[in-house]
């Protein structure tokens, strides 16, 4: 029985651990060596996602200059028609004894100033408004005491504007 109590003994404490020299010990644990595969890997994906940025950048400008691009054309397209128009308004102010010729200016009229609207043309430049230099060019002062001050008092030339582009100023005179 007594061998049977000795198989019984257990050692409790841990076993030491072998010891390093102190030089050994002082070393920063050593960095595992780069891997050629994932360098090259990590490089091409870098890659790939700068030529992914450069792309999108690039569908975006490409997407605003058509739209400004087209814009510029219908202004253009406009602009070229503003004498027609001024032409047609100057033939309404005229008096005439003909009166189906009026009509038909009236009428021709009419369908220029539709398909400028159509066009996202807005007309503006009326006496009374409020004197714009965003808005308007002033080629005459008068002193007039019946107007407020920086008054439109005369429009020579109805402007026209897309959006928030001038196609035409108005051509005015302003009431000091």
């Amino acid at each position: 029985m007594a061998k049977k109590d000795k198989d019984k003994e257990i050692n409790t404490t841990p076993p030491e651990p072998p010891k390093e020299d102190a030089a050994e010990t002082s070393q920063e644990p050593e960095m595992p060596e780069p891997n050629p595969f994932e360098e090259k890997y990590n490089a091409e994906h870098d890659a790939h996602l700068r030529l992914a940025a450069e792309y999108d950048n690039f569908r975006k400008r490409t997407a605003k200059e058509k739209e400004t691009s087209y814009a510029n054309g219908k202004a253009d397209a406009v602009e070229k028609l503003l004498p027609v128009y001024d032409n047609l308004a100057r033939a309404l102010k005229q008096e005439t004894q003909d009166t189906a010729f009026k009509k038909g200016v009236e009428m021709t009229m009419t369908e220029l100033t539709k398909i400028l609207t159509g066009l996202g043309v807005e007309i503006f430049g009326a006496e009374g408004d409020p004197f714009d230099p965003k808005l308007h060019n002033a080629v005459l002062h008068v002193d007039d005491e019946n107007l407020p001050e920086n008054t439109v008092a005369q429009v020579f030339q109805q402007g026209f504007r897309m959006g928030d582009k001038i196609v035409r100023f108005a051509m005015v005179q302003v009431a000091n």
